[in-house]
């Protein structure tokens, strides 16, 4: 079975080689440079087996983008504590969301009337919608960029429309084919990211059901992560242009 690598950074302006990746699952380092190739140099070296190849990289390409702290426990708070991190940021909270469904959408009669009729009757008096009108109204960004399938699911299609209730809130939404998020080597992580100094990781059950979420501080993920962000948000589209385009090609 393939590792799941993630790229963290390179050290030759962001164009290519050396790089390090990360296995996201076992959390082993992978780093791809020249090679050495000198023979008086691999002579010095201790260890080197048949087969394995050394190379050369920057010593600030290991300090800036390798994990630096390999027993970090997770640290996961409940819901409630998630929550609160939209009360307390202090310029600007970011999403990806990639996920195809949420089992708590499902749940609403505002999905069920999606379903039935294609539109929806929205409550902009709603605790979340008073929160988040109160943040932009004091010229804090809330912004997300959404990843969709195409054929969009119904899921999706939902969401698309309550872009509309959350744009009149103030957020800023944009839309991006899972397409082009793939070509964009965007991971399938579904985040926030607040003041570009704590990302919260959400973590979802078997079923959909978004369970607690991981807070991640660690300087070379939160780089990760704004990566992430500036990629996502300069290649998607206003959830409008995506909508009109989606309806023109119904």
């Amino acid at each position: 079975m393939a590792r799941q690598l993630r790229f963290n950074g390179t050290g030759s302006g962001g164009t290519g080689c050396p790089s390090v990746h990360e296995d996201a699952e076992s959390g082993e380092v992978i780093v791809h440079g020249p090679p050495l190739t000198d023979a008086a140099d691999i002579s010095q070296l201790r260890h080197l087996s048949e087969g394995e190849v050394a190379v050369v990289v920057p010593r600030e390409l290991l300090v800036d983008w390798t994990p630096k702290d390999t027993t970090r426990q997770a640290r996961i708070v409940d819901l409630d504590a998630f929550e609160d991190l939209f009360r307390t940021f202090s310029h600007s909270a970011w999403r990806l969301e990639t996920r195809r469904r949420f089992a708590s959408d499902e749940a609403t009669d505002t999905y069920r009337q999606f379903v039935e009729t294609g539109g929806v009757e929205w409550d902009m008096n709603d605790p979340y919608c008073e929160l988040i009108r109160s943040q932009t109204a004091r010229g804090k960004r809330v912004e997300r960029v959404r990843i969709v399938d195409q054929p969009p699911t119904t899921g999706q299609l939902y969401l698309l429309n309550n872009a509309k209730r959350n744009s009149a809130l103030g957020e800023g939404i944009r839309t991006l084919w899972r397409t082009d998020a793939d070509r964009l080597q965007l991971p399938s992580e579904d985040f926030w990211l607040f003041d570009s100094r704590l990302a919260a990781r959400l973590r979802f059950d078997d079923d959909d059901n978004l369970s607690d979420v991981e807070l991640i501080t660690e300087p070379a993920e939160i780089v990760r992560y704004s990566v992430i962000r500036d990629t996502a948000w300069h290649h998607a589209v206003p959830y409008k242009e995506f909508a009109a385009k989606l309806s023109g090609s119904e």
